[in-house]
């Protein structure tokens, strides 16, 4: 392979064959739908059914996308957790809107998901810190997430002298911790079909009730 050819990937392709997605088989609330979807992720693969690719942008309009975990949902929105320091919080403090795209390999399955952002309330946020694992609070407490550190070893050291300040693992909330919601207003469910011909529903919010579409492939 010359060095010209190293990032070319035209001639690696793969068929997608599940089963079809028809008007008939969605559900008036995109919510309800995105559930049915997500119960069939997780049985199918628990251990990564839940992850998402968070897209923000700057108010300047430049985008920005991570993986992170999604940890609640419900008719009031989609929840995750993270320092409110970080990249990702800097921009949602300038551009309060969001997008979030669920990718179920093995199903052949897409769900995006648009909408604007709030914060959860300082209690939501101190309830779910403390269920974590104390490890996972410790991580959150000591780090300044998307700041630059001089090493791993600094980091080591302020887990070592936290966990010494408090053996019994009673790690306080730091307030600099919490949730986040993403409101929809926008739904896409994408079912991969043969030769590309996929299915593609959105859902709009008019007027307060949700328009179910069929978008060409």
């Amino acid at each position: 392979m010359s060095q010209s050819d190293q990032g070319d990937f035209k001639a690696l392709r793969r068929e997608y064959e599940a089963h079809p997605l028809n008007r008939s088989d969605l559900v008036a609330d995109p919510v309800q739908q995105f559930a049915d979807w997500m119960q069939t992720a997780t049985e199918y693969r628990p251990d990564d059914a839940t992850s998402m690719t968070l897209a923000t942008a700057s108010a300047s309009g430049m985008p920005s996308a991570r993986i992170v975990l999604l940890k609640h949902f419900g008719a009031e929105g989609f929840a995750w957790y993270t320092d409110y320091r970080s990249h990702k919080g800097q921009e949602l403090a300038d551009n309060p809107q969001a997008a979030l795209m669920f990718y179920w390999y093995g199903l052949e399955r897409q769900v995006r998901i648009q909408g604007r952002v709030e914060k959860l309330s300082a209690a939501e946020g101190r309830r779910y810190f403390n269920e974590r694992p104390v490890g996972s609070r410790i991580s959150a407490a000591i780090s300044h997430q998307s700041s630059v550190v001089d090493s791993r070893e600094t980091l080591e050291q302020a887990v070592a002298e936290l966990q010494q300040q408090h053996p019994d693992g009673d790690i306080p909330y730091p307030e600099f911790w919490g949730g986040y919601r993403l409101i929809p207003s926008h739904f896409e469910f994408w079912q991969g079909r043969a030769s590309r011909l996929h299915d593609r529903f959105s859902y709009t919010l008019v007027d307060g009730q949700w328009q179910i579409d069929r978008l060409s492939p």
